[in-house]
This record gives structure tokens, sequence and C-alpha cells, in this order.
């Protein structure tokens, strides 16, 4: 599956994109690095109405191709160094999601699966 990255999208039509193939996977977006009058880089825009270009330092269009076998260190990188946007994604699990970074060498295919099973105790 193929995400366009454009300024215009919104922040939830990629969540539901990203969902769609990962479901046990969410994606969030943090804010771009801040100014000394902005957000904090480490704030996630809970907006998700917000557009790509209110979360991201570098404007170029182009798609994420979102495969099983990518890892979660793949994707971060391939949104920073392309597109200057700081992503995080959470697993699901029981009551909850958590942070998925501690595991981003995993395939999202592997952590998808982690948040299925953990879902289903």
């Amino acid at each position: 599956m193929k995400i366009e990255i454009t300024d215009h999208r919104k922040i939830f039509t990629i969540q539901k994109e990203f969902s769609e193939l990962f479901p046990f996977l969410k994606i969030e977006f943090h804010a771009k690095p801040h100014t000394s009058d902005g957000a904090h880089a480490n704030k996630i825009i809970s907006h998700s109405s917000k557009t790509l270009g209110s979360c991201r330092t570098s404007h170029k269009k182009g798609f994420i191709t979102l495969t099983p076998n990518i890892t979660l260190r793949e994707l971060q990188q391939t949104f920073s160094d392309v597109y200057g946007i700081t992503i995080a994604v959470s697993v699901k699990a029981p009551g909850g999601w958590i942070d998925a970074s501690s595991k981003d060498g995993w395939s999202l295919e592997k952590q998808n699966l982690a948040g299925q099973k953990s879902g289903s105790i």
C-alpha cells in the first residue's frame, strides 16, 4: 500500500490508511520541531483534523510504501529523512496502547501480530 504525503492531507486520513493495513498499530504525528514560540517536538498532535503540513519541516510530496516487512525503524526514518515528519507507532495492548519503539527493529507485520495476540488475551 502506498500512502501519499502532501501538505494538504489530513492526519486522520493517514492514520486510517495505516490502520487498514495494520489494525493493531496506531500511528501518531509529532508537532514539528519547536521554535521559541512553537510547540515542543515531542508533543503528539491530538487534533487529527490538522494537515501534514502543520507537523513537517520538509514539504516534499511523494509516497511511502507500506509493506508488512518494513521495520518500524525504517518507517520512522523514511518519514523523518524524506518528509520531515516525526512519527510514533503504538501497539494495541490490554487496556490501551503502548509505545512500540522498544521493538523498532521488528517488522510492522510482527508488531501488528503482537498487538493482535495481546488483544485476544
